[in-house]
């Protein structure tokens, strides 16, 4: 390889490390301000040494001015010549300058009027000569005595660890290296020192991705390869059985002595091949096994290979955050903790968006002016916490702050205010769901726009980013204390561990991170909370609901002590009735393609089983959610038992409808068309509230409400209609026949169909 060559290879190297270093000196540089900002002066300078070396040698005289005068000025400030405040400012705008000169190969040469300008302050401000652009050619021998100076090893604050994908800079030496002799061979030399311990290389994420899912995909081919051993045996013993009652056939026959030793190297034939085949499948067993094994290391070792670790995305969060409390005239401190917990690449992108939304919410909502924290009995210096840790195969991300907190009365003041909600809903939300508000788009506490928040385009855009990675948002408060907003992401989205259910013929899988346990419920385990089921585990009376009619499919319990799964959503339980278990295995996440799944709800994707069915992956933060507007109805208002009469003539349309009724506390009985709910009506059954379809045979919905509508004793019945038929003339239609509600099927929810029974009873 030619000079030329190497030297842009490792050009390139260089832009790759220098941008990590630069985040390690910004962290450095942020704690001058502190009371023991001394302690970072030292990897600051190691860092801008360092800098400055490898720049020069690598012909970007640039970047070294700005660094040596960056030196200056740091130890201007050690020797008390400058405030804290005007070197953290000013170091600041030079790692800017550095980073623009990064992007900028002929400015890196020859210097901009940025960085000549960011050089002149930093040297007027230390009281320093402005360093050379270009050293003179006696420059190297000058420095060889300061080059022989030891340098401890560079601060590892940004770098990922060897299993990321992203390399962290090559070791360097614990002496600065002396620049390159006209004729190039040492820095020929320093090149190959490098690349001999440089254990790490940068590979394409989407080649990972492509790695995982076919990691992925093998792991089910073994399974299915499993499943065909397990064929194979059974197939061997039937033979075995087939041979051995033949043979017992023969033994009570008088057949000559020829035949009979004919049959006797039959039956040790037999013997023969059937040890042989047992042995074999013994052996492809064990291989299976081994292969299995071996695979799930891969899916592992692929998946740990997508993390990398936190700290790429926290690192620029202290300087943004002391710019930001700096233009309101605040005073925050941001403690970071737990960088090294590792977050899948391709998610990166996604987790900075949501956190500096909670960053920027928690510096402009939550922390309180100076005065008013002196006022209230605070320290000035407001505090903001972001810690991570690692919760399973879940990562778990909470941004506190020790603020003004968030009351529950003002948001739904400020929702009505602002048309999000109606006061009559306003009025049935308790607290924790007030605090929901926060998520809904367009929706913002403040009055006055400006350039940080105000607009409603914060929370919701959390939210959204945060569940569609697979993950949940949840938010506590303290008011006139703390806020604290706890995310919940998968740490890989191509490999993820997940329990298997079955309803009926089909199976479905929920993230294990999400499943705290599996169990089942007696009748007398069962208990009313408010009209709404429940069950009590673990000394907590939880949600009790059959999964399957909560997605629109047929089902429920059809056993005393039905099969349960009970997962949890931040602190809320929910025990959901399945029809049975399948597995808890690692799966291949793949997005759902197509039309028919595409956008669904509750659904987060989908994993190949070894038996060729699709197992569909749920997203349980969403069923949770419905789950919670079954039980909010009944929560607000004064619990009454309606009996209720549902007519419709399909019975998948009944057992849907039936279930939603039935969760919201009320007692449902069923007729097939109008004219069997018109002789139920006649032979004295007496109802509450009718629901009927229009499309029906002998009698439609229509002809059905005119009768009830004209009849004496049914007239003041309320009736609602449930159709498909969704054009202005139906429902005009429905209401003249004198239907008190219409509601459309394919708009049909649970909380609109509660809303709609509380208005008419």
């Amino acid at each position: 390889m030619d000079t030329e060559a190497l030297k842009k290879s490792l050009l390139t190297k260089f832009v790759e490390v220098t941008q990590d270093r630069l985040q390690a000196i910004q962290l450095g540089v942020l704690e001058l301000e502190k009371p023991d900002g001394a302690r970072a002066v030292e990897n600051v300078a190691r860092e801008l040494h360092t800098m400055k070396g490898e720049s020069r040698m690598l012909g970007l005289p640039a970047i070294g001015q700005v660094a040596h005068a960056s030196e200056d000025l740091l130890k201007a400030w050690t020797e008390k010549k400058v405030d804290a405040r005007t070197a953290t400012d000013l170091l600041l705008h030079a790692c800017d300058a550095i980073s623009d000169l990064l992007d900028d190969t002929v400015g890196a040469k020859e210097g901009t009027p940025a960085s000549t300008e960011i050089v002149q302050k930093l040297t007027t401000t230390a009281g320093t000569p402005v360093p050379p652009l270009k050293p003179p050619p006696s420059a190297p021998r000058q420095a060889k005595p300061r080059a022989s100076a030891p340098a401890a090893p560079s601060a590892p604050v940004a770098m990922p660890p060897p299993s990321a994908p992203v390399a962290p800079p090559a070791p360097r030496p614990s002496t600065p290296t002396p620049p390159p002799t006209p004729d190039g061979h040492h820095f020929e030399e320093t090149v190959e020192k490098k690349a001999a311990v440089d254990r790490s290389i940068r590979v394409n994420v989407e080649v990972l991705d492509a790695v995982g899912l076919l990691a992925g995909d093998l792991l089910v081919e073994s399974a299915r390869s499993e499943l065909r051993g397990h064929e194979l045996q059974s197939l061997f013993e039937r033979f075995a059985r087939l041979g051995e009652n033949l043979l017992k056939a023969t033994e009570h026959g008088d057949l000559p002595v020829d035949q009979r030793r004919r049959i006797a190297l039959l039956e040790s034939d037999l013997s023969l091949l059937r040890d042989d085949a047992f042995r074999f499948v013994r052996h492809h067993s064990d291989g299976l096994n081994t292969l299995n094994s071996s695979l799930t290391q891969l899916a592992d070792h692929v998946a740990d290979a997508r993390l990398v670790p936190l700290s790429t995305v926290f690192e620029a969060f202290p300087r943004a955050v002391r710019e930001l409390a700096n233009s309101q005239g605040k005073q925050i401190e941001l403690l970071v903790e737990n960088t090294s917990a590792g977050v899948d690449r391709s998610m990166v992108a996604d987790v900075r968006d949501a956190l500096i939304h909670l960053i920027r919410n928690a510096v402009d909502h939550g922390i309180e002016p100076p005065d008013l924290r002196e006022t209230l009995g605070k320290p000035e210096l407001g505090r903001v916490s972001l810690k991570a840790r690692a919760d399973g195969d879940m990562l778990a991300v909470e941004v506190e702050d020790d603020g003004r907190g968030i009351d529950p009365t003002k948001l739904k003041e400020a929702a009505v205010r602002k048309g999000v909600i109606s006061a009559v809903q306003a009025a049935g939300l308790n607290d924790r769901e007030a605090l929901e508000l926060i998520f809904k788009a367009g929706f913002s506490t403040k009055e006055q726009i400006s350039e940080v928040s105000g607009r409603g385009v914060g929370m919701d855009v959390v939210k959204r980013k945060v569940e569609a990675l697979g993950g949940s948002v949840s938010i506590n408060t303290r008011t006139g204390r703390s806020t604290s907003v706890s995310l919940r992401l998968p740490q890989s989205l191509a490999l993820m561990r997940v329990l298997l259910v079955r309803l009926g013929d089909d199976v479905y899988g929920m993230p294990a991170a999400d499943v705290e346990a599996v169990a089942r419920f007696s009748p007398e385990d069962r208990l009313e909370v408010f009209g709404t089921l429940a069950v009590m585990h673990r000394g907590k009376p939880i949600a009790f609901t059959a999964l399957g009619p909560l997605l629109g499919l047929n089902g429920g319990p059809r056993f005393d002590r039905p099969p349960c799964v009970v997962v949890r959503f931040g602190e809320e339980r929910a025990a959901l009735v399945v029809d049975g278990f399948v597995d808890e295995r690692e799966v291949a996440v793949k997005p759902i393609g197509g039309d028919f799944l595409k956008g669904a709800p509750f659904v987060a994707g989908s994993a190949a089983l070894e038996d060729g069915r699709i197992a569909v992956l749920l997203h349980v933060p969403d069923i949770m959610a419905e789950i919670r507007k079954l039980a909010r109805p009944v929560e607000t208002q004064a619990v009454k038992r309606l009996k209720v009469l549902l007519v419709d003539d399909s019975p998948i349309a009944r057992a849907t409808e039936s279930a939603l009724v039935r969760a919201l506390g009320h007692e449902v009985e069923e007729a097939q068309d109008g004219e069997d709910a018109w002789e139920r009506m006649q032979r004295g059954g007496t109802f509450d509230l009718i629901l009927t379809d229009v499309q029906m045979p002998r009698l439609d919905g229509f002809a059905l409400t005119r009768r009830l509508k004209n009849h004496a004793d049914f007239g003041r019945l309320p009736v609602v209609i449930l159709s498909s038929l969704a054009s202005p003339e139906d429902k005009r239609r429905g209401l003249d026949a004198g239907a008190d509600a219409y509601l459309v099927k394919g708009e049909l929810g649970v909380e609109s169909l509660a809303l709609t029974i509380d208005r008419l009873t």
